[in-house]
């Protein structure tokens, strides 16, 4: 079977689709179709597969490529080398990893100058050879081998060469080395002890251990941080009763003689202490590690995807302060669509306690500017802002509400050339004020011009290969922005990026487009956009939308490669353009009858008839907005028993951090969130949340405070 045919299937079989769809979907995947173009215009072809699915299939076909060109590569080393039998060949057509390829290929892969190369320099292998067979009297043997030229000056150094050459034999085993690696998982241990007098913030960590096959991915992550920061000393711990007889059982018969027998033990033991041993922990320590990162991966990928998509708040003008306390807290004041109308600079909270002016400036912009709420950035001084805030509601009898805003990366948004562009004019408190009332207004679209790893939604995000990290958050994005669509003549250069075949080029050449030629009447009009070909556009202009748009099809998710099936489908169902958008006047039809009668894909044609009934509808609808509130908690108020609402800022893998109002987020353990057995903390909650919580426990020394959901 072709190598490209076996990829299909094992991929077919991990993820239970059929081949045939896994066939025709990686054809579309190397025409350069981008996932969110296949995912959502190309169901027929890939039987309706998700954005996530394929996302999944993508992965899994760079792994296994990459898995069968290293494959391909090491037949080809050994053929040139001449060292290719046919056995060996079979052996390594049926590795189905990467690990049993690499042990496979380990005997024969160029070695550094170890003991064992030295030892068969010297012309020692043959007796190597010999004692492995369990032959009679090495001793005598090894006086043959005895040659001052090659400083081999006695038969006791002829015998440590052949020992040093089993040893490392024995270590390239690939048949041990299964052995030994399914012992390890099985029986063997991770162990962490304090390095130093204080284990820092690694106390748990401190004389831990724990079965390798047990150890939790967080925990892994946890204490390899721990040895990087040089608080802890870990290692992998297994018993060589455990581990020689195995060894012993592979290179030893019974017919053997009894010298060569001992000079085998001799070798089996220094092979596995001195060489296997150690290559199988620095193994285990990077498998965990692996697993550990892909499940934080998994976890950021989910927490930011709920954050991403909570609901906009429309129809909102925001005052949003971003705490300060030495250089005050800065102000910005936005409309319904997030144009910034004023800024200003208030000093209420200590050590300057401007209170009465700060007071009288804030009133002045919430009366001037007609505000409906406010927003308040979490970071230092948020308390003491956010008892200023419910004075004056409660002073001036407002019936105004606020929110606290996870701020997590807007400084960084502030500092970038993206947010001198935006408001030059600006400092860098100004535009993060700006920010925190543009990501309340609409999250998806503030959220995106700030690298995802700085959203703060993860657990040991910086712990993880950062490049595939990027990779990872930037689907999550992409998925998000043409899940939702974005309206063309008002999305910034930064949403624009991460629209379906869209780069940053090609986004500002759409806005620089928009500046000089105003708003876009159609989407036939993006192919005077430079470098924006057809191409591109076949990719990108079903998830670009002109809501004002003369022809309705523009202001839809209908591709315009199917705007001629959408007018067929109108005519059959005897509705007009002035239907369109009033779900009450699009009748029932049976799709697939009419999907065989136009000759178009029945998942197609329901798509359309979905955008019939309303265009463009935003999946974000329906789902929680943020909490507003009007009074606050300390948490010296907190007592345990209390019922409490909340909203969950992030779900690690140990348990959910929810917001209850009092400036520190409560712990929501794993072994608190459901009276049934929890998996993962994410199968029963998600970011953005709004959950009921009780209060078990507080420590306003530590200030932590413990929280169940149980009912």
């Amino acid at each position: 079977m072709p190598e490209v045919e076996i990829v299909f299937k094992r991929i077919a079989q991990e993820m239970g689709i059929d081949s045939h769809d896994i066939t025709k979907t990686v054809e579309l995947i190397d025409e350069g179709n981008t996932i969110p173009f296949i995912a959502r215009y190309r169901k027929e072809i890939t039987g309706n597969m998700t954005d996530e699915s394929l996302r999944t299939l993508y992965d899994k076909l760079t792994l296994y490529r990459n898995f069968e060109k290293r494959k391909a590569d090491i037949l080809r080393m050994l053929t040139e080398k001449e060292i290719l039998s046919p056995e060996l060949a079979k052996a390594l057509h049926e590795a189905r990893n990467i690990t049993e390829l690499e042990d496979i290929y380990r005997p024969y892969r160029p070695k550094k100058r170890t003991r064992a190369v030295i030892a068969r320099e010297k012309g020692l292998q043959p007796l190597a050879d010999y004692i492995m067979l369990g032959e009679e009297e090495p001793e005598r043997r090894a006086k043959e081998f005895v040659d001052e030229e090659k400083e081999v000056f006695s038969a006791a150094d002829a015998l440590q060469g052949a020992r040093d050459i089993i040893a490392e034999v024995i270590s390239d085993d690939p048949g041990a080395r299964r052995l030994l690696r399914e012992l390890v998982y099985r029986t063997g241990f991770i162990v962490s002890r304090a390095k130093g007098d204080s284990p820092g913030n690694y106390e748990m960590y401190a004389n831990f251990r724990e079965k390798c096959g047990k150890l939790q991915p967080h925990r892994v992550l946890a204490l390899n941080r721990g040895e990087k920061e040089g608080f802890l000393q870990v290692k992998m711990e297994l018993s060589d009763e455990e581990a020689l007889p195995i060894i012993r059982h592979l290179f030893i018969k019974d017919s053997f003689s009894v010298q060569s027998t001992a000079y085998l033990h001799e070798a089996i033991t220094d092979g596995w202490k001195r060489l296997l041993y150690p290559s199988l922990e620095r193994e285990l320590r990077s498998e965990l590690t692996e697993k550990g990162e892909e499940q934080a991966l998994k976890v950021f990928k989910d927490n930011l995807k709920n954050l991403l998509m909570v609901p906009p708040v429309s129809g909102k003008r925001l005052l949003a302060i971003d705490p300060g306390i030495r250089t005050g807290s800065k102000v910005a004041c936005v409309d319904e669509t997030g144009k910034l109308l004023d800024t200003a600079v208030i000093f209420p909270i200590p050590p300057h306690n401007e209170k009465e002016k700060s007071a009288g400036m804030v009133m002045e912009l919430i009366r001037k500017y007609d505000i409906n709420a406010v927003a308040i950035g979490n970071g230092t001084g948020c308390r003491e802002i956010e008892e200023f805030v419910t004075g004056l509601f409660a002073a001036d009898e407002l019936e105004l509400h606020y929110t606290i805003v996870n701020e997590a990366g807007a400084s960084v948004y502030s500092a970038s050339k993206l947010g001198q562009g935006e408001f030059p004019g600006l400092d860098v408190a100004e535009r993060s004020a700006v920010s925190i009332a543009r990501r309340l207004q609409d999250p998806l679209s503030e959220l995106v011009k700030i690298d995802p790893r700085s959203i703060g939604v993860g657990q040991y995000q910086h712990d993880v290969n950062q490049k595939r990290l990027k990779e990872v958050l930037d689907g999550v994005v992409e998925s998000c922005v043409n899940q939702v669509g974005v309206d063309l003549n008002t999305a910034s250069a930064s949403l624009l990026g991460y629209i379906a075949g869209l780069n940053k080029t090609v986004a500002a050449n759409i806005v620089h487009y928009r500046e000089e030629n105003g708003s876009f009447k159609s989407r036939k009009e993006l192919q005077n956009v430079p470098k924006l070909g057809p191409a591109v556009f076949k990719q990108c202009a079903g998830f670009l939308r002109i809501p004002g748009a003369e022809n309705y099809f523009d202001r839809s998710a209908v591709h315009p490669e199917s705007y001629a099936t959408a007018k067929q489908v109108m005519e059959h169902l005897a509705i007009s353009f002035d239907d369109l958008g009033r779900s009450s006047r699009i009748p029932e039809v049976d799709g697939k009858e009419l999907a065989d009668e136009l000759g178009v894909g029945e998942l197609t044609l329901i798509d359309i008839i979905k955008e019939f009934k309303r265009p463009g509808r935003d999946p974000r609808e329906g789902l929680p907005e943020p909490v507003f509130r009007k009074g606050i908690l300390d948490i010296k108020d907190l007592r345990e028993g209390m019922q409490l609402s909340g909203v969950v800022r992030n779900v690690v893998d140990f348990g959910a951090f929810v917001d209850i109002g009092v400036h520190q987020d409560g712990l929501v353990h794993i072994s608190e969130l459901s009276e049934n057995y929890v998996r993962h903390p994410l199968d029963v909650v998600k970011v953005s949340d709004v959950v009921d919580v009780k209060v078990i426990s507080v420590d306003r020394e530590k200030n932590r405070i413990g929280l169940s959901m149980k009912t």
